[in-house]
This record gives structure tokens, C-alpha cells and sequence, in this order.
């Protein structure tokens, strides 16, 4: 099976013009950075320096706030993600039925650790405290899709509905 090459989003300058449009049309407004950032994302998939640079620039603010903002809100992410995000429960219930049996079968199928991203670019994986469904324990999220009551062994077909 060939291996596609995946192009960075910073490699497209298309999606930097896209960034400037968003800039230009928050420019001067108060309290710009955060949906500037958000929409950052969507563009890029995550805010590589270059991109949060360009923002400080455009929107006239410091580096550090941009860099500040970024790396505090858990919805910014500042490397490259995968297509589908992968979110194993690791709470008390999840851990107690298993999760972590899950979780190194996870990183063996994928080839990565926790908060790693598979080189193709498809798979993002995140240990999470509680999904909320712990009567199906242990429990993942496949990007929106739950799974529940996993053992080992689902593993490779699970994930192969998304390869």
C-alpha cells in the first residue's frame, strides 16, 4: 500500500491569504484574538508559530499574548492533529474495568503515544478524565462516536472504520 504524502497546512499559501481576510476583518475590534485564533485553527488545524506570529502582526498585539492565549485554552492546539481525535476515558471507572489494557493497544495499532499524532495525519491520540458514560466502561470517543464495554481485542476493527 503506497504511502500519501501529506502536505502541511502551513505549506499552502492559499491558507494564509485565508488567515489575512480573517485578520482583516477583526482588526481594531476589541477582544479579537481568541476568535482570530479560532478561526486560525479551522484554517490551519493547529497554530504553528508562524501563524500566531502573523496574527500578533496583524492584529498589533504582543507575541507572548498570541503564544499566552494559545497555550492556555485546551481548545488551541499548537501541533499538527489527526483527522479523527481519539479520546480514551482514563477515570476511576474506565481504569478500574480496563482502560489502560485499551490504551496500550491503542498506541501498538497507531504507532504513537498519548497526545502523539500518526505520521499519516489521520489519528490524534488523548487520554481524557471522564467521558460521562460510565455505566459503559471503558469507554473512547472517536471524534463525535462513542464506543463502550471495549476489550483489547475491538481495537483494529474499530479503528479501521476510520483508516
Amino acid at each position: 500500500m503506497a504511502v500519501k504524502e501529506v502536505r502541511d497546512a502551513v505549506d499552502i499559501p492559499e491558507n494564509f491569504e485565508r488567515l489575512q481576510e480573517v485578520i482583516d476583518e477583526y482588526k481594531g475590534k476589541s477582544g479579537s484574538l481568541i476568535p482570530v485564533l479560532q478561526k486560525a485553527q479551522e484554517i490551519f488545524g493547529y497554530l504553528p508559530l508562524e501563524v500566531q506570529k502573523k496574527i500578533a502582526e496583524g492584529l498589533k498585539v504582543p507575541m507572548s499574548r498570541v503564544y499566552g492565549v494559545s497555550t492556555f485554552y485546551a481548545q488551541f492546539a499548537l501541533e499538527p492533529r489527526g483527522e479523527h481525535t481519539i479520546g480514551l476515558c482514563m477515570g476511576t471507572a474506565c481504569y478500574v474495568r480496563g482502560s489502560n489494557k485499551i490504551l496500550e493497544k491503542l498506541k501498538e495499532e497507531l504507532g504513537i503515544d498519548v497526545g502523539g499524532t500518526t505520521e499519516d495525519k489521520k489519528f490524534t491520540l488523548e487520554a481524557t478524565r471522564c467521558l460521562g458514560a460510565c455505566g459503559l466502561a471503558p469507554v473512547m470517543m472517536i471524534d463525535e462516536n462513542v464506543y463502550g464495554r471495549l476489550k483489547p481485542d475491538m481495537i483494529p476493527d474499530i479503528l479501521n472504520k476510520y483508516r
